[in-house]
């Protein structure tokens, strides 16, 4: 297993779930295009395009910073360009960026439904079609959306319907992206952590630094996403994978390495189905997901 000399298109790699799934491929010595809208620090978020791709180098990889927003299609085509002409193609897009706010439906300002379609659905369609004609050159080529599994329980859709649209609208461009080009052998596949997953936007947003201690770190989702790319893509797409799980039936055992605080519960994530239970040893004492302090 190794991804070195392949090449990364990753949204929203600036931080978090993105940029630890960048530093696992970067052991390698893969090449990784950072594709985010941070070029200036935050005020909230630590990380911008220029931190994540130093820390990318150090870990042993080549990185291209690249400003970003997947809302706006020549931003995105000019991104995946430049990722072409430096690197001479793309073996593996990330759909990662996202957008969150968990709001009823007469409290979702409609400029928030837009943004949160725009970034989620949107984006992931259109950094996936902007890859696809590299993809489709490349030697095992894959496609990762950091989205659910496409549940239809009403539980996930009451108090944040705007939300689980956006979101599920990446988990449809799995279910039918993987159908459409199976033939051409381009993976589709999604990824959902099991857990709250450590994040500056989850604590942010959502938990607030207290919450963080219920959540695994980011490192889950690397090692689950690292995984995927090293299987054959004609043979494994279509596929809609829990971390912990698809790690488990990996090989792996001691899930507790990923754990920010091995004595506190682990917190539930949204979007797990009660059909897809935890492996062997792992319990998730709180079982409802987080709800936002703030808005």
């Amino acid at each position: 297993m190794s991804l070195q000399g392949k090449t990364l298109f990753i949204t929203g790699a600036s931080r978090g779930i993105g940029l630890a799934i960048g530093l696992r491929a970067a052991r390698d010595g893969a090449n990784v295009a950072i594709a985010a809208k941070t070029a200036e620090p935050h005020r909230h978020l630590p990380g911008t395009i220029y931190s994540a791709a130093e820390a990318i180098e150090q870990a042993g990889g080549k990185a291209l910073p690249l400003v970003v927003d997947v809302r706006d299609e020549d931003s995105v085509l000019s991104a995946v360009d430049a990722t072409v002409r430096t690197f001479g193609g793309v073996d593996i897009c990330v759909n990662n960026a996202s957008a969150i706010q968990l709001s009823d439906t007469l409290s979702t300002e409609m400029r928030r439904y837009d943004l949160m379609n725009q970034v989620n659905a949107r984006g992931t369609f259109l950094a996936s079609k902007a890859c696809l004609p590299h993809l489709q050159a490349a030697a095992n080529p894959h496609v990762l959306m950091i989205s659910p599994p496409l549940d239809m329980n009403p539980r996930w859709f009451a108090g944040n319907t705007a939300y689980t649209i956006a979101k599920f609208g990446m988990s449809m461009c799995v279910l039918g992206m993987s159908e459409e080009f199976r033939a051409a052998g381009v993976a589709f596949n999604a990824l959902w952590p099991r857990s709250g997953i450590a994040t500056a936007a989850m604590e942010f947003a959502l938990t607030g630094e207290e919450g963080l201690r219920h959540c695994r770190t980011p490192q889950i989702m690397a090692d689950a996403a690292y995984a995927i790319f090293n299987k054959p893509a004609r043979d494994f797409t279509g596929q809609f994978l829990i971390d912990d799980s698809f790690l488990y039936a990996e090989g792996v055992r001691d899930f507790d390495q990923y754990r920010v605080d091995a004595t506190a519960p682990l917190m539930a994530d949204y979007f797990v189905p009660n059909d897809m239970p935890p492996p062997p040893g792992v319990v998730i004492t709180k079982s409802e997901p987080v709800r936002p302090d703030r808005r």
